[in-house]
């Protein structure tokens, strides 16, 4: 987008009047996948109000926008902004939630877009805004151009191992799998994915080269636990709740939870396509706003319960309760005789800067990518980071909702992360970062 279309979106999208908070206590009945809030149980009126104080001057262009999700808990902040009527809260009343049977699906119909039987925007993998951008993952290699609008969440995965390795009760490091999973397959959801990235830095952190000792496969998150039931790998990566049911079924453990391979880190992200946003910069501010106030609203202790109900129903996730909500509310049981009643690296939607898409996080991403040989040593990561990752609309949906100056970054940096075997990360000097990694594509 040039630099006089974002003066444009900042000029035509500027600030509405600030979103009330959330009522608690509503009803979690159904709602319709077309956005309109329904009527509560017993005739109550919907948690948020219909979009009559709107400026005229700030309405969206479009009342529709068809989103994907894919099923796990992660996608809470979409399904819940859908359920509670915030879309149409904000003027879009037509918002269809779409649920996608893989990370390659999501892509499909990403490059397609609505006007031709896809998909406007999505829950995503971090990475695949850039992937696709670039076009290293799409037909033809030829780039779709995609915005990151805001992260969805914070930590929230896990790497888990077969039950046949249970004796070792492996954590944070992986050497003692060397000999175990050589040649063994083990399980991802896509390639350059955040979960490919997790499995691949705690590995390689182990001394075990992901490219050479063991063969990484690709497998869509819903059929993680039946594959490994079934002996077709021996562990993989994946977001929840699929690690916590492997463990209720005992069918395997869980070696770590990846906020402790790298505390707080940036999981998925809420994308849309760059020529969407282009044309529609206020309905896009809209989405953002909807999103933006389900974080706030997922992240409070008195609405998990409700919030664990509504995305474990059939039309969302269709996974019992049970397998949703201890994770949910930071109750971690690994499998192992190891059990955390109040974790400090469980799922965060809003808290400590949970929503903001920083760019130094996607630099990371797009360094990580480079280093396993997903995308060319020559990306220029500053410019392609500058071209995907739009802060400035959550910066302009979080003024517009009220959202306190303390809890708007003043910087795109987090700056220097540090990762669980003590490598740290300056995303000022990414390449100083991928030349110190011993283990990489060669």
């Amino acid at each position: 987008m040039s630099n006089l279309s974002r003066r444009k979106f900042i000029i035509t999208a500027g600030a509405t009047a600030a979103g009330t908070l959330l009522a608690h206590g509503c009803s979690s009945g159904s709602s319709t996948t077309s956005g309109s809030p329904t009527p509560a149980a017993g005739g109550a009126s919907p948690t948020a109000a219909p979009a009559v104080n709107i400026n005229p001057a700030d309405a969206p262009e479009v009342t529709t926008a068809k989103l994907g999700f894919i099923a796990l808990t992660d996608s809470a902040p979409i399904i819940i902004a859908q359920e509670k009527g915030l879309f149409a809260k904000y003027g879009m009343k037509d918002v269809q939630i779409l649920k996608q049977a893989s990370w390659p699906v999501t892509r499909d119909n990403l490059e397609l877009g609505s006007d031709k039987g896809g998909i406007d925007g999505a829950h995503i993998l971090s990475p695949m805004p850039y992937q696709m951008t670039l076009g290293t993952i799409t037909k033809g290699n030829q780039p779709v151009p995609m915005n990151i609008v805001a992260r969805l969440n914070t930590n929230g995965q896990a790497i888990s191992v077969s039950k046949k390795y249970l004796d070792l009760k492996v954590g944070t490091d992986s050497k003692p799998l060397k000999a175990a999973l050589a040649n063994q397959k083990i399980a991802v959801t896509f390639p350059g994915g955040t979960h490919d990235l997790w499995m691949r830095y705690w590995l390689a952190a182990g001394g075990i080269d992901p490219n050479t000792e063991v063969s990484v496969i690709p497998v869509p998150p819903p059929q993680m636990v039946a594959n490994m039931k079934s002996g077709s790998m021996e562990a993989f990566c994946v977001g929840e709740p699929w690690n916590a049911q492997l463990v209720t079924q005992k069918v395997g453990y869980t070696a770590l939870v990846t906020g402790e391979l790298w505390k707080d880190h940036p999981e998925k992200a809420l994308t849309l396509r760059a020529d969407w946003v282009e044309k529609n910069p206020k309905a896009t501010k809209a989405i953002t706003m909807a999103v933006l106030e389900a974080q706030q609203w997922c992240d409070k202790p008195e609405n998990k319960d409700e919030m664990c109900q509504i995305i474990s129903q059939d039309k969302w996730l269709k996974v019992p309760l049970a397998d949703i909500a201890g994770r949910m509310k930071g109750q971690i049981d690994y499998g192992t005789g190891r059990v955390e009643a109040a974790s400090l690296v469980a799922m965060k939607f809003w808290a400590d800067n949970a929503s903001y898409p920083y760019k130094s996080h996607d630099a990371w991403f797009i360094a990580e990518n480079i280093r396993w040989g997903y995308m060319p040593a020559t990306t220029d990561i500053k410019a392609t980071v500058d071209k995907v990752n739009r802060e400035d609309i959550w910066k302009a949906a979080a003024t517009a909702l009220g959202v306190p100056a303390a809890q708007i970054p003043a910087t795109t940096s987090r700056g220097v992360e540090t990762f669980f075997d003590g490598v740290k990360f300056d995303p000022e000097k990414p390449e100083e970062y991928l030349k110190s990694l011993a283990i990489k594509k060669a």
